[in-house]
């Protein structure tokens, strides 16, 4: 999928909490085959829920080497989704948001920089 596509995507989507689907409000977008590709990823295989989010950067931080792309993708994807969820929520659940977007951060910048 070429950038500006994705990008258009992610701009005319819906992303919803742990329980909803991922949605894109443009007819047109969300007809292509590729917006649907993008949709089962975001509804099958990243994770919602701030156990499993939790779960999957304590794995991280023990990863060794770099990360496989299907693995790096899914955590960009999945700290993208944690700053559309820390953007949209208030009160203590907002921390717990934030703490997981930077731990996903931290271990996209280790893979990044490890030799």
């Amino acid at each position: 999928m070429s950038t500006c596509s994705l990008r258009s995507c992610w701009r005319a989507s819906q992303m919803a909490d742990e329980h909803g689907d991922f949605s894109v409000q443009d007819e047109e977008l969300a007809s292509l085959r590729r917006t649907h590709a993008l949709a089962n990823i975001c509804e099958d295989v990243l994770p919602r829920k701030l156990t499993d989010i939790r779960r999957l950067t304590s794995d991280l931080s023990q990863y060794q080497g770099p990360l496989r792309r299907p693995d790096f993708e899914r955590t960009v994807l999945t700290m993208v989704y944690t700053a559309y969820r820390l953007a949209h929520t208030r009160g203590h659940q907002k921390d717990r948001w934030a703490e997981s977007f930077f731990n996903l951060f931290r271990a996209i910048k280790q893979d990044l920089t490890v030799q």
